[in-house]
């Protein structure tokens, strides 16, 4: 019986790993999959595991043919794009190290049958140059999540490269007494949404320079106390109004932009985002951000192809940046 139950789990493993729509593994080819575990069975006895495995839910379809008959796996939880798109996040996160994104890319792979699994790797570049070497990163990222769960202050390293003479790959070593609010996957980078204890507001730490995670018994401080969130913490607001994750006073701004841009507009502040005509050549809109250097450069970033219009303080602020900037050529 037990040999039974056995050879039955073995069909589902190689139908479900080997098999796909254009692979169909054949009777045959089960059989002597079998043998080399040291189970012998008839052809029948494949069609009666095959039987038992789709009434208990599994889409295995069954092709009647001489040349190329046999069993395939017809649907998974994760479709060949979905695993694709998977697949990419992971390369392309700099918060995971080359070794731990190996690892997670042969678990996705998993996902879908060695077939498709091969044609997808195929298509897979990882490049090391971009990713951290904090091995520890599971660990940091998993007590970061239970400290918030939990509403502890934690306490850690943070990790800054040095610039020097000659060019030596030395850090900074700085500890931190934080009380964590969320932690954010945004410009392919992790951070951590927290409150340092010596101040009354909110910073952005990226999660792959953060070592040696100690969660406090000491309790985190409401978060509306260091913010404008006054009951909980708005991870989709507050990620939507940072610039190149620069913390800041949250302020309404109006800017003017050739209509050019409105889809650059869109991506960034959401389908939503109210856009009314401004002259013949321009539209403008009106959004709530978090006022920063971060945003400065964004605004900067398109030249003259937009302007603010309120409030003056802002556009003050860039006009003084373009002009330190135009000195930097004279």
């Amino acid at each position: 019986m037990a040999e039974k139950k056995l050879k039955t789990l073995l069909v589902f493993k190689y139908i479900d790993e080997f098999s796909d729509e254009a692979h169909p593994l054949s009777t045959s080819q089960i059989i002597e999959m079998l043998a080399n575990e040291g189970i012998k069975c008839e052809r029948k006895s494949i069609y009666a595991d095959v039987k038992t495995l789709k009434e208990i839910g599994y889409d295995i379809v069954s092709i009647k043919s001489p040349i190329n008959g046999g069993f395939f796996m017809a649907s998974r939880k994760f479709e060949i794009p979905e695993v694709r798109l998977l697949i990419d996040a992971v390369t392309s996160a700099g918060f995971i190290t080359p070794k731990k994104t190996q690892s997670l890319v042969e678990k996705l792979e998993s996902l879908v049958s060695k077939n498709q699994a091969n044609s997808i790797v195929t298509q897979v570049y990882i490049d090391s140059s971009t990713k951290c070497d904090n091995e520890e990163i599971y660990y940091i990222i998993d007590a970061l999540h239970k400290a918030i769960q939990d509403r502890k202050k934690v306490k850690f390293i943070y990790k800054r490269r040095n610039i020097d003479v000659e060019n030596k790959k030395n850090y900074t070593e700085k500890t931190f007494t934080v009380s964590p609010y969320a932690l954010i996957w945004k410009d392919d980078h992790y951070y951590l949404i927290c409150n340092n204890q010596k101040y009354n507001n909110i910073m952005n730490l990226r999660v792959d320079r953060i070592r040696k995670v100690n969660t406090l018994d000491e309790s985190a401080r409401p978060v509306g106390e260091v913010s404008e969130y006054k009951n909980s913490f708005d991870v989709a607001d507050y990620s939507k109004k940072m610039f190149n994750m620069y913390s800041g006073k949250s302020d309404k701004i109006r800017i003017a932009c050739e209509l050019e841009l409105r889809e650059q507009i869109m991506d960034r502040f959401g389908a939503k985002v109210p856009l009314s005509a401004y002259d013949s050549s321009h539209f403008e809109t009106t959004v709530d951000v978090a006022v920063s250097d971060g945003l400065i450069a964004w605004l900067m970033s398109f030249g003259k192809k937009v302007r603010v219009l309120e409030p003056q303080y802002l556009a003050d602020a860039v006009k003084e940046r373009a002009q330190q900037i135009a000195k930097l050529y004279e």
